[in-house]
Formats: C-alpha cells, structure tokens, sequence
C-alpha cells in the first residue's frame, strides 16, 4: 500500500484516456458516489448508494492493480488485472459485519461479476479477511484517513423479499454510475449524448392536444365504438389524478386501450411529477405496434423502443444523436418514454449481472403499463406479483395492469401478494363497454372433429383464421387443406422475415376478397392486427379463446363475425399452465356456454379455478429468494424454456442471411445479432441435439446453428427431418 496520506490522491482508477487525461481513483470514487447517490432518490436509499460509490474500487488502491495500470499505459497486455471489487466489500464486511454486510457487500462485490448468493459470499468474505488482514487493515487506515467513512448508514428497514429486492436495485444505482463515469472518461462524445429526451411536462398537452382533436373528429360520425373509446379515456384521465400505486384497466377490443392508456400514465405522471413511462407488452410484435402508435403521438425523439427484434445502428460518424442516444438508453433506459417485452422487464428484475440490472433504478417513480397482463406465466406468478409490489411500495412506481379478460391478483385465496394493496379500477363502465363492442358469435362444437372433417366444413369459406393448440397440429390440418387457394401458415416454425411476409399477405388479401385461409397457433392470437370475418379456435384456456375472438371482425361491422370453438380428435395439448387453463376452461363453457365470454365477470371465476390448480411458485423462487440466492433465482426466473437459435435459408432474404451470418461469426455484436433475428427459428435443445446428430444442423458458433435441409416456403423449418411430435407454437 501506498503512503495513504499523500499518495491517495494520485492513484488511477483506470488508463490514460486517449487524449491523455488522467481519472484518478479519488476522483472516480467521487463521481461514482455522486451518480449513485441520485439514482437512489428514488428508492430512499441516498446514504448507502454514496457509501457504495465511495468503496467499490477501493482494491484498485492496492500496488498490484496500480502495477497492472502502468503494464498497460505501456503497451504491455497482461492477462487481466488483480481482483479489485472484493476489496471493498471485504473492508466493510470486517469493520461493520452486521447488521448491513448484505446491502454493501453483495453489490460493491458483484459490480462486475454479478450478485453472488450471500451464504457463497459471506464465506467467500471470511475466508478473504483472513488471507489478507494486513492490506485490509492497511485500506482501512487509507479510507479512514481521507475520511471517506463519515457517520454511520441507516439500517434498512426492510427484510425478506423486499430487502432482496432493494439490494438489486441498489447494484442497478452503483453498476450504472459506474458505466456513465468510466464512460465520462474514455468516452465523452457518447457521455454527452446521454439524455436530452423530451419531458413527460411537455409530452402531456401535446398529447392531449392530440387526443382532443381525434374524439372531436370521430363526433362527426359517431357510433358505439367512439362513444367507449371517448368514456375510457375519459375514465382514465380522472384516475390519473390518484395517488400512485396499482390499478386495473379493463377494456374490450376496440376500446381504445392503447391511446386510453398512455393517456392515462402521461397525465398521472404529469400529475404526480413521475419520470417516465415503460409499457411492457407480451410479444415483440405488439411492441412495434404500439411503439408505432406512441411514436405517431408523441414524435420519433420521444420513444425509445427496446427488444430483440429493435435494430439500434452503430455509432458511427453518419450516424444522428437520435440513433447514439438510443443506443445509449438501451442500456439503461433513461428515456422518457420506454416500450418493450415484459420478458425484458421481469427478467431485468430478477437478474443478477450488472449489464441487465443498471435499468432498474429506471423504473423507480416511473408508471409502468403492464398489456396483455393475464399472459404472466402461471408457474413464476407470486415472484412476479411480489416484485411489482416491491416497485409500488419501495419505488414509488405506479402500475397499470391492462387487458380484456382481467385476472384478480388481489381478490384470490391463492396469491397474497397484493393482499394490503388495494388495485383500483380506472373504467367505472367496463360490462356496459364490452356489450356495446360486441363484434363475434359464439359457437361451441361439443363433439370432437377429425382434421379431415374440419377441412370439408371450410370448404365454402373463402376467408377463415384457423388457430390451433401445437404446431404438429397445425401442420396436420395444412396436409389436409392441401391444394387450397391461398392457404398461408404462421407459428414458430417460421423465421421472423418469413411471419412478417405472410402477414403483409394477410392484410392485403383480406379487404381485396381474395382467397385466404390462415392455419396458425397462437402467436396471432394477441395483439396481431388481422381481420378475419370467420376464426376456428380449438378448445383452449379461455383468455387464449377470447383473444382469438380479437381476430375476427376486428372493424366492427355491422354483421358479427364467426367464432367457432372446436375440440380436435387428433390434437394435442401443451403441459403444464397451458394444460390447466384448458382444463378449466372446459369446466366453465360448460357450465355457462360460450354466450358468457361477452361478460367480463366470468374471468374472475374462470382465474380462480386456474389458481387454485397451478403452481404459482413452481420453481421455488421465493424461497432462493430469502436465502439472498441471486444466482439461483436469476436461473430459474425464465419467462419461457430455453431454445436454441437456427438460422434459415428463407428465400423473402435474398441471401442476406448468409451475410449476416458471416459477420455475427466474426465479430458476434448485438448489433449483429439483432440484424440477424428475421432469419432465426428457435427450437428446443433436444431437438437440436437430435438434428445435429443426423447431419441437418451444424454449430455456426456456441449456441447458434445454420439448417442445412430445406426451408418450406409456406410451412417454414418443416420437413420430414423435423419431427414434430409435442411441438407447440
């Protein structure tokens, strides 16, 4: 160590930047603490935050990491430097130990490995301590004597879940004051661009003004639709005016819930001086959709969309500051505006490492808009629920729980995790709505039908959605539909370039009255905006059957739409929660026939028989979450079972997939990787075993494969080598 009183002042934190400034470790301790520090304001936790700023890159104050320094100012290249990040959690984990050892401990240590469990870590600690007692008495002395110790640190008065909770958030406050401050150093251009995005101040009246000038047009024809839209959004613009916390919002199809909705979270945070707004929708493609609407309302510069089919380009010279600025925001979603995948946002809540969690402060005073909200998984809800009361209780967000066929997260005997949150409902006249946007005709087929049997009923329809359980299923009915005009396929099996194709043909086809008859699972079933003036569902959960209904009669015409539920005699059914809404589904229809799916009332009934059936914590996360587990709950907290990426020859990419390919294998960015996810197809891991094992796949690079067999124009990676036994979706 270092004379620590005249020396301290000199030691670096990192190498030289390129124009030769020098970042001192006082300096960057300085900076880190300070950005920490206001990143915390919104969790309350300004005093810890500061003091994990001070500490966390004390070790670089050690001879070897200022040796290790000097190596690389002089072009030398050693393997990596001395372990610096457990030193500062070793230093307060000897002077205090309890009762905070967790709170500081566990992010100075995992600010760039990532949260460690606290039993692994305390051990770990010890054993450190004891190893090397003198350099830590000797950093001590050093901290000490710059005073850098001032006062002690509240205990936090919080435990179980919510402790656990506010550690990630407190490792998301240090991780991004960490990145912008060494970004301040090596990179000031790309620092400078941070921020800049409109205020929700002035994002409110140009929306509303918007809003104003819409239902003023929509008077002059006005009908059932403008009359709900105009009372949604009138509802939500009184609700906004409430105090922060949970709310419902309950609209049919056609209601207006997207616009309704941001109103809603701009005027509530307008009202409540919020910082931001992420809606967070279900699928990717409901993302782009809805990005669009905000963006149309709001401008381009306003809205930062975020998922892994959003290409953000380089930063590079012909690049604008639109384009660096959201790049920059991705990282840590300091835009005004955020819209992204609710698999984005759970699964940052419930990460580990430093990349994926320095978003979270983020979402403190933020309203997040939570669509399509009954689509959670079933066996991840109470964690799921539990940290969105930790958000409303410890971050003073505000969520909005929207949909159609609305689950009761807090009437239930099976979930108690909003039980002293009362959830507030923002439309006062939601079964009025819902009868008066009555577009569909139920009929329910009792017995089941053959394949073949469904095919000869179609034959005089023209224009019919089919959706089904499985792929296998869907593949089975296009075998028998076979020689049809225009038949057309979507599911998984297909590459993401080849789905958008097919739903362009859609949406050209159907107002022409040209010939089409669409065989698909359900990922049109939320959110897709297709019209189709008959859809086959087969029997399925009932939130999955009414969101089908979405896709019929989808403008409102006067002549209802058909929707026909139908119980496949050769078809399958996934496992698990798939299964248990089938089953439940089953018991309600009936009981009260498929007339009832008009009335909102009955998902109630219908969510308690499914919660009373699943397994709300399957996999034990609350309790690897009291155990202060982070490794363990980061791998079991999966929105979907982990698939491995193909990447297709589909001819609508004229050989870009090659290209791409190529240049993902020599410089695998995410920029990369995000240029190539129009020509991917997932599969599961034993199919990939099986398939490489028989010479159709090859590993392009760890985790990525390229199929070598045919890539079916119309029913996509689906031949005779790809077995599609319990395929689903």
């Amino acid at each position: 160590m270092t004379n620590q009183n005249n020396e301290f002042e000199v030691l670096r934190a990192h190498t030289n930047s390129r124009d030769g400034r020098v970042d001192t470790l006082s300096a960057h301790s300085q900076r880190v603490a300070t950005l920490a520090r206001g990143f915390a304001e919104g969790i309350g936790c300004e005093d810890l935050a500061t003091l994990l700023g001070t500490l966390h890159d004390i070790g670089k104050a050690l001879p070897g990491f200022q040796s290790y320094l000097e190596s690389l100012e002089k072009g030398e290249k050693p393997p990596h430097g001395p372990p610096h990040a457990i030193w500062g959690a070793a230093l307060w984990f000897c002077v205090e130990k309890q009762p905070l050892w967790r709170e500081i401990c566990l992010p100075i240590a995992g600010h760039h490995a990532g949260l460690s469990s606290s039993t692994d870590l305390g051990l770990r600690l010890t054993e450190f301590a004891k190893e090397n007692s003198a350099d830590i008495d000797q950093l001590r002395l050093a901290v000490t004597s710059q005073g850098l110790f001032k006062g002690k640190v509240p205990a936090s008065k919080l435990g179980g879940t919510q402790l656990e909770m506010r550690i990630r958030f407190l490792l998301s406050c240090l991780s991004d004051a960490d990145f912008i401050a060494t970004e301040e150093h090596f990179n000031p251009h790309s620092a400078d661009l941070r921020g800049n995005w409109p205020t929700l101040s002035n994002l409110w009246p140009l929306f509303e003004s918007k809003q104003r000038a819409l239902l003023s047009k929509a008077k002059e024809s006005w009908n059932e639709v403008q009359r709900v839209r105009s009372e949604v959004y009138e509802d939500c613009l009184k609700a906004a005016e409430l105090p922060p916390g949970l709310f419902r919002l309950t609209v049919p199809t056609g209601g207006g819930k997207t616009l309704s909705s941001l109103g809603f979270a701009l005027r509530h945070a307008s009202c409540h001086r919020l910082q931001r707004i992420v809606l967070a929708v279900p699928y990717t493609s409901i993302t782009e959709q809805s990005a669009k609407v905000y963006r149309d309302y709001l401008g381009s510069e306003a809205v930062l969309e975020h998922h892994s089919n959003q290409v953000i380009p380089h930063d590079n010279e012909d690049q604008d500051a639109l384009h660096v600025r959201s790049r920059l925001a991705a990282e840590n979603w300091d835009a005004t505006v955020v819209v992204t995948t609710t698999v984005q946002l759970f699964e940052s809540l419930f990460a580990r490492r430093p990349g994926k969690v320095r978003k979270l402060h983020n979402l403190a005073r933020s309203v997040i808009v939570l669509d399509e909200v009954q689509t959670l998984p079933l066996e991840l809800l109470r964690s799921t629920l539990d940290a969105l009361r930790s958000l409303a209780l410890d971050a003073e967000a505000t969520i909005v729980l929207c949909t159609a066929t609305q689950p009761t997260f807090d009437d239930s005997p099976y979930l108690r995790e909003f039980k002293d949150l009362p959830v507030r409902e923002i439309v006062s006249r939601s079964r009025d709505h819902f009868s008066a946007l009555r577009r569909v005709r139920y009929e329910r087929w009792t017995e089941p039908i053959s394949w073949k049997d469904l095919a000869s009923k179609m034959a005089s329809q023209t224009q019919a959605l089919v959706i089904v359980n499985t792929r296998r299923d869907a593949l089975n009915l296009m075998e028998e539909l076979k020689g049809r005009t225009g038949l057309l396929h979507l599911s998984t099996l297909l590459c993401g370039a080849h789905r958008r194709d097919v739903l362009a043909a859609i949406a050209t086809r159907l107002p022409a009255g040209d010939p089409v008859i669409a065989v698909c699972t359900q990922v049109v079933e939320a959110g897709v905006d297709i019209d189709f003036p008959f859809v086959y569902r087969a029997h399925g959960p009932l939130d999955r059957i009414v969101q089908a209904a979405g896709r019929c009669n989808r403008s409102g015409k006067p002549e209802l739409g058909q929707v026909v539920i139908f119980q496949p005699a050769e078809g399958g059914v996934p496992r698990g929660s798939y299964r248990i809404g089938f089953d439940q589904a089953t018991v309600v229809l009936d009981r009260e026939g498929p007339d009832r799916l008009h009335d909102p009332s009955i998902y109630r009934e219908y969510f308690q028989r499914v919660f009373s059936v699943a397994d709300l914590d399957k996999k034990k996360i609350q309790d690897a979450r009291l155990d202060y587990d982070y490794p363990k709950v980061a791998e079991e907290y999966r929105f979907m079972q982990e698939t491995i990426s193909v990447v297709v020859s589909y001819k609508g990419a004229n050989g870009a997939e090659e290209a791409l390919l190529a240049e993902w294998k020599e410089a695998p960015t995410r920029e990369a990787w995000r240029r190539l996810q129009p020509f991917l197809v997932n599969l599961y891991r034993y199919e990939v075993d099986r398939l490489t094992a028989s010479g159709w796949l090859a590993e392009a690079r760890p985790g990525l494969y390229k199929w070598w067999g045919k890539y079916d124009e119309v029913k996509g990676l689906a031949g005779e080598a790809l077995d599609p036994a319990d395929l689903i979706q």
